[in-house]
Formats: C-alpha cells, sequence, structure tokens
C-alpha cells in the first residue's frame, strides 16, 4: 500500500539536490501554500464550475509536446501547475502555461505529493516513466482527484490494484493512449468487428526495431537541477548514470519498463483486441519464438522478439520486431495497416470505406484529452478506462514474462493467474521500494 505523505510546503526558489527537495517539500516561484482562487478576469464568461483545474506531473517530450499541448486548447480546462522531477523542464513548461494564459498563474511544483495535496486542483496528468504510471496514479485517486495518466503498467498486480481503487473513489480514471481514435485503426476494427473479412483466424503486428543499445557506464555525480530519488521512487535503486533515465533507455531497463512490447505493442496489440472482441480479457498463451537482448550493455530487456499469443477463442497474434504495422487475416479476406498511421490496405478497399448497419463497435471518439475532460465533466465513456489499461498491459506483460523465462506460459484472464505455474506467478508483481517517501 502506498500512503499519501503531505509535507509542508514553503516557497523556495533553489535548485533541487538529490534529496533535499524532498525533505523540505519545497515549491518553485508560482505556488502557493494555500488554493489559489482563479479570478473572473481569468475565466472570462466561464463560472469557476465549468473550468477543469488541472496540474501536469511529468512536462516532458510526451508531458508538454502531446498532454499539456492538448489541454491547453481547450476552454473548459486551466492547468494550473505542473510538476517534474528536473528542475529546467519544469521552469519552461511553467513559461508556457504562463505564457498561453498571459499572467503568471501556473505553480510550477517539484513534489507530486504536494500537487495532490491542493484542493484547488480537480484533476492530473501523469506523463512520466512506466514503474510510476500505477502507483501515482492511485495516490491521485486516493487523493480525490481526477486522473489521466500514460500507459502502460509495469506489473500485472498493480493494474489489478488499480481497477479497484478507480472503482473504490469514484474519481475517473481514463488513459492517454491515441488509437481508439486515429481513424486508420479504427476503420480496421470496424471492418473486422463487422465480418468484412470473415470469421477472424490470424492477426500479424510488427513493433519497431532499433538497436536500442545502452553502454554501461560508471557511476557519475547527479545533476543539480534533478531529483533522481524521486525518479527512481518505487523502482528499486540503480546507481546514477549519464545515460540511465535518458527517453529510450529507460524503457530497455526492466526496472523501469518492459521495452517497445510494452510501449509500441499497447498502441497496434490495442487495435488487435478490439478487432477480435478482447478488449476487457487477455491473451490465453503466450509461445516465445525468438528474443535478443544486446549484450554488454545496460539493456535487460529484449530489443528484438517473435512472439505468438492466442485468444481463447483461438485467434492468434503473432508480434515481432520489424516496423509498425498490423494485418487481419480472416476466412473471407483481409485487411491491414502498413507503418504507423501509415497506408490502409484490404483485399477489397470498400471494407475500409463503407457505413454499417448496426456496427458492431461504438462511435469513433475524441482524442484522449478532450475524451477525459469529456468524461469529467459530461459523463462520455473513456476511450480507455482502467479495466482497459490493464487487460491490454496483462497480455503484454505475459509476453514479457514468457521471454523471461524462455517458454511458453499459459494465463486464465478470470483468476489472474498462470494455472499450476509457481514460477511464472512471481512475476505477477515485484516488491516497491519506500526509500523515496521518507527521503
Amino acid at each position: 500500500m502506498i500512503y499519501l505523505n503531505t509535507m509542508t510546503t514553503e516557497q523556495n526558489t533553489s535548485s533541487l539536490s538529490r534529496r533535499g527537495s524532498l525533505k523540505a517539500g519545497l515549491f518553485t516561484a508560482g505556488a502557493v501554500a494555500a488554493p489559489t482562487i482563479i479570478p473572473a478576469s481569468v475565466l472570462g464568461d466561464k463560472a469557476p464550475s465549468k473550468i477543469l483545474t488541472m496540474a501536469m506531473i511529468g512536462v516532458g517530450g510526451q508531458g508538454t509536446n502531446v498532454n499539456m499541448k492538448n489541454f491547453l486548447t481547450q476552454d473548459d480546462c486551466r492547468v494550473v501547475a505542473v510538476c517534474d522531477v528536473h528542475a529546467g523542464r519544469q521552469a519552461r513548461a511553467q513559461n508556457i502555461v504562463n505564457e498561453k494564459y498571459g499572467d503568471q498563474g501556473c505553480a510550477g511544483i517539484p513534489d507530486f505529493r504536494d500537487v495532490l495535496a491542493r484542493k484547488d486542483i480537480d484533476a492530473v496528468c501523469i506523463s512520466t516513466p512506466d514503474h510510476w504510471h500505477v502507483p501515482m496514479s492511485i495516490m491521485a485517486l486516493e487523493a480525490g482527484k481526477h486522473t489521466i495518466s500514460e500507459k502502460p503498467t509495469l506489473t500485472i498486480a498493480e493494474g489489478r490494484e488499480l481497477v479497484n481503487v478507480q472503482k473504490k473513489t469514484g474519481k475517473v480514471f481514463t488513459v492517454g493512449l491515441e488509437d481508439r481514435a486515429v481513424i486508420h485503426y479504427y476503420k480496421l476494427a470496424e471492418a473486422v468487428r463487422n465480418g468484412a473479412i470473415g470469421d477472424l483466424i490470424k492477426i500479424d503486428v510488427g513493433l519497431p526495431y532499433k538497436s536500442w543499445s545502452y553502454p554501461n557506464l560508471a557511476e557519475s555525480p547527479v545533476p543539480a537541477d534533478f531529483n533522481y530519488n524521486m525518479w527512481l521512487g518505487p523502482a528499486q535503486y540503480k546507481p546514477y548514470t549519464e545515460n540511465r533515465t535518458e527517453p529510450q533507455a529507460w524503457r530497455q531497463q526492466d526496472a523501469f519498463a518492459a521495452g517497445v512490447l510494452t510501449d509500441w505493442g499497447m498502441h497496434l496489440c490495442d487495435t488487435a483486441q478490439v478487432a477480435n472482441f478482447a478488449e476487457r480479457t487477455s491473451a490465453v498463451k503466450v509461445d516465445v519464438i525468438k528474443t535478443i537482448t544486446p549484450q554488454n550493455s545496460m539493456n535487460d530487456v529484449p530489443n528484438y522478439f517473435d512472439l505468438k499469443f492466442t485468444y481463447a477463442n483461438a485467434v492468434t497474434m503473432n508480434v515481432i520486431s520489424s516496423q509498425p504495422r498490423i494485418m487481419f487475416y480472416g476466412t473471407k479476406g483481409w485487411c491491414g495497416c502498413d507503418g504507423w498511421r501509415g497506408q490502409l490496405m484490404a483485399h477489397d478497399k470498400k471494407i475500409l470505406k463503407g457505413k454499417y448497419t448496426d456496427s458492431k463497435i461504438w462511435k469513433m471518439p475524441p482524442y484522449e484529452q478532450r475524451n477525459f475532460l469529456d468524461v469529467v465533466m459530461h459523463g462520455a465513456k473513456p476511450n480507455y478506462d482502467a479495466e482497459d489499461l490493464h487487460r491490454l498491459s496483462s497480455t503484454l506483460l505475459t509476453g514479457s514474462i514468457a521471454m523471461k523465462l524462455n517458454r511458453t506460459v499459459k494465463w486464465d484472464p478470470e483468476a489472474e493467474e498462470f494455472p499450476g505455474d509457481d514460477e511464472a506467478n512471481t512475476l505477477r508483481s515485484r516488491e516497491a521500494s519506500t526509500d523515496w517517501m521518507n527521503a
């Protein structure tokens, strides 16, 4: 269990040290101890109840250039705080927000726990490395914040815990995953679900293959403006090196992520599961064909893999390191997309253009940031909720576990266990570090 540890807030503009900011609970310039009241002059003709106040937690590339950028275009929400373990990133994001609104109303907050403690913040957007997604989301929900988080989960067990916490709190949780709102993948899923290629037999998914090999470097001093201890958070301790926390480097380390399989796999394999009517379940078996993990490197996650997933209805999904693509094969034809949002293909392209009467798929939704606001403000259906995130992550994480064991594994989606397989079952969860809590 993770407990919210709200610390006394003090205004301070000094640089972050490795542990000092956690002890002091410092805010950067622009933050205040008491709730911020947004003045009427800022809201225009919008009543405060019609504006969702938001904080952005994690303002790197995805957090700033995708999530924050899109939320800043919406007139029924206002970004009132940004938070990051990198002081420089936080300051840049804070400046972007203040320039957008033409005032100095956005707070810069180094410790996300201080964000969650603020009563004037309704919702948070979490754009952190993978190992923080669920722990931070759980803390946010328990603090009464509506939450949108990047994908995936790090373990199978934490995904179920997230589902349970969301149900208990009743707060909105959605996922920062765009595919159900991308026309290419929506049209493919629509065609397959509506029988345009007959009965689905097989799915081929290609995920990007690059070397992504990072050398083992000697431990080095942590930069003064980077809170590495908070970056590690629930992950077990790893010494700081100049390359460990680079965007692709951390994805290739098992302590923080499961590599391309759960990064890109969350995209294309979601379309596969939706087309197979399997978005609320998971594959029941994974066969390992081949894996390669770079030698003499910091990587401990395969960067090349060839996996075969089998679903309860006997449909198979082959996932291989190559290039982004997805292909569906049925008893009466085929369809697919070559490249990320690439060219749509089919045995008859009419199946991707026509409208289906009594269509067996939901209406195409708006992109994920707009959908989150619609869910919170108007009770719309989430593009992805906690259960969707958990089920898709579970499929991919069973693949990760199969690769760790280098053998076939069988999975029971109802019991959420590997039947009779103690070795695999121990890998459904992992011990979380608590060092960051009292630092």
